[in-house]
């Protein structure tokens, strides 16, 4: 276990896309951590991306929170996902299981207000092209419209998604790539929260 933390933190702190600089104007996400899970809060239409029609109000338990113009998007196990809103709910068992690996994954949207950035926030501008390849890799990782139910409460739901979730390819590893695909300055391996929100401003 002291093996896996040192070698996250050591390439969380090695940079890809080295030469990335954060321009003046552009899409506005926000990079965003429970402290367990890493993902994206970026908005429903921008730069040509529209993701109404994957993201249907039927599949929340209140459609009316589909008006809002905002979306957090996660990626991870789905028992680990399911079962661990935060820290107070996670079990060892299930962090176990997740960790040697399960092709049973999910997407996790919440539909927001655009919200205020926080402590667990960071807010991140993107030129044009870059949101566009970060809205592409996270669509290709949703699994064609299947299985799908609501979430922890009215506004969100879980969908199944593609790839393999381990403990060398966690959700934050997800949202590590999304953002090395992007073109973003990210770490190279960044399995631990921390590993991802540390390459940005507060």
């Amino acid at each position: 276990m002291l093996g896996y933390a040192a070698a996250g933190l050591i390439g969380g702190a090695i940079p890809t896309n080295a030469g990335w600089r954060e321009p003046a104007a552009g899409v506005r996400i926000q990079v965003s951590s429970n402290g367990v899970h890493t993902g994206f809060i970026v908005p429903v239409v921008a730069a040509g991306v529209d993701w109404r029609g994957m993201l249907r109000p039927e599949d929340l338990a209140d459609p009316r929170y589909a008006e809002y113009p905002a979306i957090a998007i996660g990626w991870g196990e789905r028992a680990f996902y399911l079962e661990t809103p935060s820290w107070a709910d996670v079990k060892p068992l299930t962090v176990l299981a997740a960790a040697i690996g399960s092709e049973r994954t999910v997407a996790h949207v919440d539909h927001l207000p655009w919200p205020v950035p926080d402590a667990d926030s960071r807010v991140v501008t993107l030129r044009p092209e870059e949101y566009r390849r970060l809205a592409a890799f996270i669509r290709a990782s949703f699994a064609p419209r299947g299985w799908h139910r609501t979430g922890y409460g009215r506004n969100d739901a879980f969908y199944a998604a593609r790839g393999r979730y381990n403990a060398l390819r966690t959700c934050n590893t997800w949202t590590g790539d999304a953002l090395r695909y992007a073109g973003v300055r990210i770490g190279a391996w960044t399995p631990f929260p921390v590993t991802v929100m540390q390459w940005f401003k507060t």
